[in-house]
């Protein structure tokens, strides 16, 4: 099923009525996020980027 993007400010309105009740309702808060793992960029990330500049990156 695919869902349309909101193109309208009435439909954004009812798109946000329809959120979940525990995102909603604070008494029921949902459980906080996880921490992000560090990132970790080796050379070989390095080199894939390399020369981009000369392209305006």
């Amino acid at each position: 099923m695919t869902i349309p993007e909101a193109t309208t400010m009435s439909e954004l309105i009812e798109d946000c009525a329809q959120l979940p009740f525990a995102l909603t309702h604070p008494e029921h808060p949902l459980p906080a996020p996880r921490a992000a793992a560090a990132w970790q960029i080796d050379d070989r990330s390095t080199r894939q980027v390399e020369g981009l500049g000369e392209y305006g990156v």
